[in-house]
């Protein structure tokens, strides 16, 4: 490539997206003919709800969707925005406080241009979603992991966080239900987390994308309700893709101090506008029309769950914590590295390169814990149909056994 033709070193430093990288591997295999189980992409196998699907086909044919809407999002979607918040959360918010983002993952990005300096550190807990780092990568930011293992159930202490904090610390995300680990941190540490960020004038960034995805007595701690005063330095993003399983609608939203979202409105102004029309009239059918589907899709999810964390724990080398929330299983897998496994003696050094040989030798995709910043595990999304789960495990269990 000529000096001209290179590309900026901000662009070059950022990791292309792990999960769908592999998602991508495992369709192209698909598409050779290949019959591959894949568990890695954070996708609802559901339709999305036929009252949602209809009322996006009627929002088609009225004339007023087919132009522009304001670009923070249609008023009325920002109103359902703020209702949810009270019904969900406990507590209230102005509907200007909300902007509407194409996918919850535009409104993360959003957040880390608009906070971030260069230089200023984001502590992040890890394992955590691939894009965390690579977002504040973007904005000019230092990623600053803070990583506790299967051995902590994947959930770091206050202790930790505060080692991790420095003069130039300007942010912390939660990511609660979390992916990859699908774990749930209790009230009282989110609460101390709160009051921590308060104390020492830190944003918290709440990314709430899996809440009503939640099993057995666990249930998602929202800092808002817990620690009021800290909403003058909370940003909330969710959005309709898990919950709703509208993943490809790409609806997501923020929820943060009038400032902040004046200035997300002004950047996505610049950006891409408004979230397409007919979509906010899905995500607005949406939040609007109960939950009665999405509590069946969460119990097929909680038979899911059970099904794969039995069947890695009972695999020699694997361990794997019980997940309270989303749809993702996260094995420690390094019982299963640096030695011969599998019917060709195979010997891996990563869980990247066990990713691989496994995506090789018997079809089966997850994604490496490299990605997540936990090296010696494997994330595996539940949320495929019950025959594929069964059948995965099925071909993953004989192969260690082998």
């Amino acid at each position: 490539m000529a000096q001209w033709q290179t590309l900026s070193r901000r662009i070059d430093a950022v990791a292309p997206s792990a999960t769908l990288a592999v998602d991508s591997k495992a369709k192209a295999m698909k598409a050779q003919g290949m019959n591959v189980i894949s568990f890695g992409a954070g996708e609802p196998n559901f339709p999305t709800p036929d009252h949602i699907v209809q009322a996006a086909a009627r929002a088609c044919l009225d004339p007023s969707n087919h132009r522009y809407t304001p670009t923070a999002g249609l008023p009325q979607l920002k109103q359902a925005i703020a209702d949810k918040t009270l019904r969900d959360s406990g507590y209230q918010i102005d509907p200007d406080q909300a902007v509407v983002t194409n996918g919850g993952k535009q409104a993360v990005y959003e957040t880390f241009q608009i906070l971030l300096n260069p230089g200023d550190e984001v502590i992040i807990p890890a394992p955590y979603w691939t894009s965390y780092p690579q977002m504040v990568l973007l904005a000019g930011g230092r990623p600053v992991p803070v990583l506790s293992g299967a051995d902590q159930g994947y959930i770091p202490s206050l202790e930790q966080l505060e080692a991790a904090r420095t003069e130039r610390t300007r942010a912390i995300i939660l990511n609660v239900p979390a992916n990859p680990t699908g774990t749930v941190w209790d009230d009282d540490l989110v609460a101390a987390v709160g009051r921590w960020a308060v104390e020492h004038q830190i944003w918290v960034i709440s990314d709430e994308i899996y809440e009503h995805l939640t099993y057995q007595e666990a249930h998602t701690p929202y800092p808002g309700a817990l620690v009021p005063q800290v909403r003058d330095q909370l940003i909330v993003v969710n959005g309709v893709a898990k919950t709703y399983a509208m993943t490809g609608w790409r609806v997501g939203w923020l929820i943060a101090p009038l400032p902040v979202a004046k200035a997300a409105a002004k950047l996505q102004g610049h950006m891409t506008s408004n979230v397409a029309n007919v979509s906010q009239q899905a995500a607005l059918a949406a939040l609007t029309g109960g939950l009665e589907d999405v509590e069946a899709m969460r119990s097929a999810f909680a038979l899911r769950r059970r099904a794969i964390v039995d069947a890695l724990n009972a695999m020699q080398g694997v361990t794997c914590p019980e997940p309270l929330g989303a749809f993702y299983a996260f094995a420690d897998v390094t019982g299963l590295l640096n030695q011969p496994v599998g019917p060709q003696d195979t010997v891996c050094a990563t869980s990247g390169e066990l990713a691989e040989v496994i995506l090789e030798q018997i079809q089966v995709a997850a994604v490496p814990g490299e990605a997540f910043g936990a090296p010696g595990c494997l994330r595996f999304s539940y949320a495929l149909a019950d025959d594929d789960l069964a059948e995965g495990m099925r071909r993953l269990g004989d192969w260690i056994s082998a």
